[in-house]
């Protein structure tokens, strides 16, 4: 062999050992990258927040089985500070005061809705007296960042399916902002109908639902008053650009459908795992709807029983609410109705829309998913508890007591050993 051959031999082979020991460096890199990511998930556990809208808290419970209480959070570790905020400026004190007496009943809105972070570490929530969302970290009870809304009010939220994004709506400004949960710097926002109520992402994570529900803590709650209430719709935007991509006008399917009658306020919503239909609850209805995405058509409505004891003066009932709350099983063959004003929730065979027995619960105002997907978890506004039914024979399980006037029930992440902040 030459000289020169030797020279070009002994440098391909110290390249191909070059190569093969980074190869091996960065397998071992990725390797350990991912053990930690595994080892932070497994130092997390499943949990489900609920929020106390009237308590300024927001407990910590398992989320099956007895749903026994692990911990309770403060939501307002800075109450005096906002409280002074409010006092020295008068229209934010005109619209606090408003909140109390109208849709809070006589009561401040400390907690609308809440989810964590990815990592655990945080709660971020939405405050609708104090007009903002903040993140609470989980071990000390401090907030990390706020975000003032634009407009008074802040209300229902929805996370990405990442776990990065939140969205918020705006009550009062007509606005939903879209936030990095991480931060809370602001990524993007969007306008929609009156009153944006509740967000829903896609799966996909490509867009994001807004449905619009009105003025309804109005008294011009007569049938042939509807039209007073504003101008309500569902609005569809590109998850990541925040465009405009769809409005839907429910008012006009509902009376192509027959059902003039029916409010076009649309409230919570369930979509089949498919997405190809969405169920919804409108405003003053002691049923739901349901609505096929892709032929953009109402299909059917189901009418629940109501409640022989309840007032059928509309003027009675909790924000224009007569039913409001669902959920849908994993499987999407169960739906779960909270009859809020008819004080029951039950469980509706999807397929035959027949409901099962009626579970007596006090003003039940929301309903999730367990976390291993068995139950229908509501919360009980009157009764100040949570209560499971099983999707599958529609009975009740368990029930925990909570904190005042419980609302929004989300599934959620803690550290595994976590059991209240440490302040």
């Amino acid at each position: 062999m030459t000289a020169f051959k030797a020279r070009h031999v002994g440098s391909l082979a110290a390249a191909l050992a070059l190569t093969v020991a980074g190869s091996a460096a960065a397998t071992a890199e990725t390797q350990d990258a991912s053990k930690d990511s595994n080892n932070a998930a497994a130092d997390l556990r499943e949990v489900m927040f609920v929020g106390n809208n009237w308590d300024g808290t927001a407990d910590v419970i398992k989320p099956g089985g007895d749903l026994a209480k692990i911990g309770r959070i403060n939501v307002v570790p800075d109450k005096e500070e906002r409280i002074a905020e409010i006092n020295a400026d008068p229209i934010k004190w005109i619209y606090f005061t408003a909140i109390r007496n109208g849709v809070g009943e006589g009561h401040d809105q400390y907690v609308d809705d809440m989810y964590s972070t990815p990592d655990g570490s945080a709660m971020v929530v939405s405050r609708p007296s104090f007009a903002d969302v903040v993140s609470i970290d989980l071990a000390t009870g401090k907030i990390n960042w706020r975000f003032p809304v634009s407009g008074y009010r802040s209300d229902h939220m929805a996370v990405s399916p990442d776990g990065k994004r939140v969205a918020v709506s705006a009550s009062i400004s007509n606005t939903v902002h879209v936030l990095d949960i991480a931060t809370g710097k602001q990524l993007g926002s969007f306008k929609t109908g009156d009153k944006p109520h509740e967000n829903v992402f896609t799966e996909d994570g490509k867009h994001l639902w807004n449905m619009s529900i009105g003025d309804v803590n109005t008294a011009t709650d007569a049938p042939w008053l509807d039209w007073t209430k504003g101008d309500r719709k569902i609005t569809v935007v590109d998850a990541n650009t925040y465009e405009q991509v769809k409005v839907i006008d429910m008012r006009e399917r509902l009376d192509a459908f027959g059902r003039k009658d029916l409010s076009d306020a649309v409230r919570p919503v369930a979509f089949t795992p498919d997405e190809s239909k969405l169920y919804f609850q409108v405003s003053f209805f002691n049923g739901f709807v349901e609505y096929d995405v892709a032929s953009d058509k109402i299909t059917r409505v189901k009418t629940l029983p109501k409640n022989p004891a309840t007032s059928e003066d509309r003027t009675t009932w909790v924000n224009d609410s007569r039913h409001h709350g669902m959920s849908m099983s994993p499987a999407g063959d169960k739906l779960c109705i909270a009859g809020t004003m008819d004080d029951y929730a039950t469980v509706v065979d999807r397929s035959s829309l027949q409901e099962g027995p009626l579970v007596t619960a006090s003003k039940p105002y929301w309903a999730t998913v367990s976390g291993d997907g068995k139950s229908c978890v509501i919360s009980e506004s009157g009764s100040d508890r949570v209560t499971a039914i099983d999707f599958a024979t529609g009975k009740k399980t368990a029930s925990v007591e909570v904190g005042d006037h419980p609302q929004r029930v989300r599934l959620a992440k803690v550290p595994a050993d976590w059991t209240g902040p440490s302040a």
